[in-house]
């Protein structure tokens, strides 16, 4: 794979209400790191949305720009990543209705989450075309950026496999130009004759021994020649691998370690069980909802000893709280040293501490809204640069380009 496109990096977030906890700890606090090694393209996934929320559109447009504000809050820099909205980059839909003309419908049906999400949200109609396309709009939404990693957690690594065979499919379909092996043989005479010897005895000892330093060196050696454009570089790659030319690259998961953010509850943290703590609460109301939280049944009366383990406070605790403070809560409950207001309180505190400076970060974007709408704008441009790049070649190996 081109070493630029390996580093490039896709993810997004549909717009369907305030982020909390749940989201900093388990998606945006990566992206932060990924954003300083990575070319990252960070979206908010609009269309999605619509998938499931088409009759209720209102919350998106709110949602959209509150995210986007959250965004920067917390550290995602438009310097270093590229933020941009779904929807004001149609190229995605389109390369999404090309690939629609060779994918399987059986394809889309065995997608795991299909199932899951219709059992799920058995309140809402999903039965619609939108839905079951969704899984090919994600395919598009990687696959126009020629994204090589996808960060993603295990629940979502079979939707980058679909993906994986997607870009396989229409590979094999469109990457077979009838005068393919002569417009290569006209790439390795560009190269000189010491590269184009090289390449060859790399081609042979590669495809002969399967040795994978090889390919590197190859690839390698074709990235640098100055003398060949980039479709001459793809046929070389192609060439090189026993392959026809690379129009899709296969996109890899990039399977991502995250904090698994508890709800108030105990159960995981979302919107649709009212048990989260939004990224601008108040810290009246965090209080409020940490004090309020419930605790280990046992433990009815404050002399009562308790089991860490039984109470949802343990699981903030794991998060936020050192080593020691984590022994002090253990032995404490345990014996019934401290109450459960005392073990809530560093809990408290540790949240409100790290909701500090967003929320004071977001209010400075909330009173720049027209500051967040250039960091958008320029954002959705270069999005749209990349995938023009990609659509082009699309139409060209498909046949529609009228000239």
């Amino acid at each position: 794979m081109n070493s630029s496109i390996s580093q490039r990096v896709l993810s997004g977030m549909r717009p369907t209400g305030q982020l909390h906890l749940g989201h900093l700890h388990g998606v945006l606090n990566n992206w932060i790191k990924l954003q300083h090694e990575y070319q990252c393209y960070f979206f908010v996934a609009d269309w999605h949305a619509l998938t499931t929320e088409y009759d209720n559109t209102c919350v998106i447009a709110q949602s959209v720009w509150d995210m986007l504000i959250d965004w920067l809050a917390v550290g995602i820099n438009p310097g270093e990543a590229n933020l941009f909205i779904q929807s004001r980059v149609p190229e995605h839909a389109e390369l999404q209705l090309l690939l629609s003309m060779s994918t399987p419908l059986s394809w889309l049906e065995r997608i795991p989450t299909y199932k899951d999400q219709q059992q799920k949200l058995q309140n809402k109609d999903l039965s619609t075309y939108g839905f079951l396309g969704y899984p090919l709009l994600q395919s598009a939404d990687i696959l126009i950026y020629k994204a090589g990693q996808v960060p993603v957690g295990e629940d979502q690594v079979a939707h980058v496999e679909f993906t994986r065979e997607l870009a396989r499919r229409f590979n094999h379909l469109y990457g077979r130009e009838p005068d393919f092996e002569e417009k290569v043989r006209e790439a390795i005479r560009k190269m000189g004759k010491k590269s184009a010897k090289l390449y060859k005895s790399l081609r042979k000892r590669y495809q002969e021994q399967g040795d994978e330093e090889v390919l590197t060196t190859a690839q390698v050696l074709i990235e640098d020649q100055q003398n060949i454009n980039l479709g001459d570089k793809k046929r070389l790659l192609g060439y090189l691998e026993g392959q026809a030319r690379t129009i899709l690259p296969e996109p890899e998961a990039l399977l991502t370690q995250t904090a698994k953010m508890p709800g108030l509850d105990g159960q995981k943290m979302s919107k649709s069980y009212h048990n989260t703590i939004t990224l601008r609460e108040s810290p009246e109301i965090v209080e409020k909802k940490i004090r309020t939280m419930p605790t280990d049944p046992a433990r009815v009366r404050r002399t009562d000893p308790g089991e860490p383990e039984k109470c949802p406070v343990w699981a903030f605790h794991q998060i936020y709280s050192d080593d020691e403070k984590q022994t002090w809560v253990q032995n404490g409950c345990r014996n019934a040293s401290i109450g459960c207001i005392d073990c809530k309180q560093p809990v408290i505190d540790s949240i409100l501490a790290e909701l500090a400076p967003i929320q004071e970060r977001a209010n400075t974007y909330i009173e720049e809204p027209e500051s967040v709408r250039a960091i958008l704008a320029e954002g959705c441009e270069q999005a749209r640069t990349a995938a023009r790049e990609t659509l082009e070649e699309v139409r060209q190996v498909m046949g529609l380009m009228y000239r």
